[in-house]
């Protein structure tokens, strides 16, 4: 933690709370378009209408907040990070969304996985610790031999890792980026990545969808916007306990909403998923403290 940085939590909490009714909101916009549109499709919605929302706010603060010398990394993230966004778009239809944001709790796994494997980063006994709860939380939620695995369920892990892999670029982006030119590019280069797929099925969204479309463009860039804002006013270990009430939040919208009952199993897998995350985060902020060249990772904003 930085000693020049003022402490705010319960603002870092107010923020936080605003990033996870985002997160849901984005889930059941992403649910209630899928009524009539693919992934594919919702994809492109949602890159046309941030486009939409951040092209005249850059004309206002000017463009140069998005130039870059970085495109070729900006595009290679991005294609994957496409990958990440239909997968989970395309788990949210079909899954229960409980299952999906349990599964999605992985992600910092892969994180610190991949940042082993490509950043030489240390594999401490925590992290390896938190690793094998994340692989014990997503067999609970996947319950393999005990119930037939889902498609989907493997397609919004892929989707995960897709995310943990973007993640990873973000942190070596981040020197020289700023968020609105991250958020800029990933709206630009996966806009001809939804619309080229989508044309031979091409379908606009009838009047009465257009409520959703509004929805999930505007909790897109609000989840960014709330989390960067919470990780402002708090360290993460304040900010991220919190994340893990997304899952009995989303629970309860998916029982109110859809009719899909409680599933303990996949509360109990997202908690010790979740409870890995926690133990990664304490023990590098402990390692940080004592070598302030060693930085933690934590959940970045969302890229769902």
């Amino acid at each position: 933690m930085s000693a020049e940085r003022v402490q705010r939590p319960f603002l870092a909490c107010l923020w936080m709370m605003g990033a996870l009714v985002a997160l849901s909101a984005m889930a059941i916009a992403g649910r209630e378009l899928s009524v009539e549109l693919n992934a594919f499709q919702i994809a492109l919605t949602r890159s046309v209408f941030c486009l939409t929302v951040l092209i005249p706010i850059l004309a206002v603060i000017g463009f140069h907040h998005v130039r870059t010398t970085r495109l070729r990394l900006h595009l290679v993230r991005n294609v994957i990070h496409f990958g990440g966004q239909t997968g989970w778009l395309y788990g949210v239809a079909l899954l229960p969304l409980a299952q999906v944001f349990a599964i999605e709790f992985t992600a910092p796994i892969w994180t610190a996985i991949l940042a082993t494997l490509i950043l030489k980063e240390k594999l401490t006994r925590y992290r390896a610790i938190a690793i094998l709860l994340g692989f014990l939380g997503i067999l609970v939620v996947l319950r393999p031999g005990m119930a037939v695995i889902q498609p989907a369920a493997l397609v919004v892990l892929f989707a995960t890792f897709c995310f943990a892999s973007t993640y990873v670029f973000t942190r070596h982006m981040t020197a020289t980026e700023s968020p609105i030119a991250i958020i800029f590019y990933m709206n630009l280069v996966q806009l001809p990545m939804g619309l080229i797929p989508s044309i031979p099925d091409w379908t606009l969204p009838s009047l009465s969808l257009w409520p959703w479309v509004v929805m999930l463009g505007l909790s897109g860039l609000g989840s960014h916007f709330c989390f960067a804002h919470a990780f402002k006013h708090a360290d993460a270990t304040v900010v991220t306990p919190l994340d893990f009430m997304r899952l009995p939040l989303i629970a309860v919208i998916g029982l109110t909403m859809y009719g899909e009952s409680w599933d303990l199993l996949i509360l109990l897998g997202g908690a010790v998923i979740f409870s890995g995350n926690l133990l990664n985060l304490w023990s590098e902020r402990g390692a940080a403290a004592k070598s302030p060249k060693i930085n933690p990772i934590s959940r970045p904003a969302s890229d769902s």
